[in-house]
């Protein structure tokens, strides 16, 4: 899988693929991720991304020249599967997303900035438009890190174990059930005894139930789906 991420501030988004499981996917060729600046693709000295907005209004908004500057100078080099831009207004980021897109061989993702891009970037170029969530944050890269985590982790290889991405939350619309490891008894606080029993088909019973009520409990929501 291929990613290319189109930024503002790319030295904000560098850190997170610069660790952990995500520098290990890299290192290890099962993902390329591509940082591109923006403003490498204005045509002003100043190097300005951003102008009023018509009609007038508070807030600066993207340029479409220099996006679409962008965007075709990669679309030349591959096809890609998605073109996706981080906003609030976008579908919410759930697990199934972040399956569906772990399919895919090359992805883009544009980040917006200020109070957003030129609409005409959304008609045109946009193929998905995606939300981490019911709040504003300063930029897309943020949002950005989160979604490239998401789909990451779930690229056969990455995680040490291959079945640990299916059994964790929203898989299944259910929360993860309770998890437990060392020491046994810990203050009195004891494990379940039936998780030392070695009965595989209860144990997973057991989680199985956990889960359910746990989602109950916390997120009825899920069940409704």
């Amino acid at each position: 899988m291929r990613i290319d991420i189109i930024t503002v501030l790319p030295e904000l988004l560098k850190s997170p693929f610069e660790a952990s499981i995500l520098k290990r996917a890299i290192e290890a060729n099962l993902v390329e991720v591509h940082f591109h600046n923006l403003r490498d693709y204005t045509s002003d000295n100043y190097k300005s991304v951003d102008d009023t907005q018509f009609g007038g209004g508070a807030g600066m908004v993207m340029m479409i020249e220099p996006i679409d500057k962008c965007i075709s100078a990669l679309k030349k080099e591959r096809t890609y599967d998605e073109i996706i831009y981080m906003t609030p207004d976008g579908e919410t980021l759930k697990q199934g997303i972040a399956n569906q897109l772990s399919l895919k061989e090359n992805i883009m993702i544009l980040c917006g900035h200020y109070k957003g891009v030129d609409q005409r970037v959304r008609d045109h170029f946009i193929t998905r438009e995606i939300s981490i969530g019911d709040y504003v944050l300063s930029g897309g890269e943020l949002g950005a890190a989160v979604l490239c985590d998401a789909i990451i982790r779930l690229i056969p290889g990455v995680l040490g174990n291959e079945t640990s991405a299916l059994t964790d939350s929203f898989q299944d619309n259910l929360l993860a059930p309770p998890i437990y490891t060392k020491p046994r008894d810990y203050k009195g606080w004891k494990v379940p005894e039936l998780l030392f029993s070695g009965n595989l088909p209860k144990i997973e019973l057991w989680r199985e139930e956990q889960a359910y009520l746990r989602t109950k409990e916390r997120r009825p929501d899920l069940l409704d789906e």
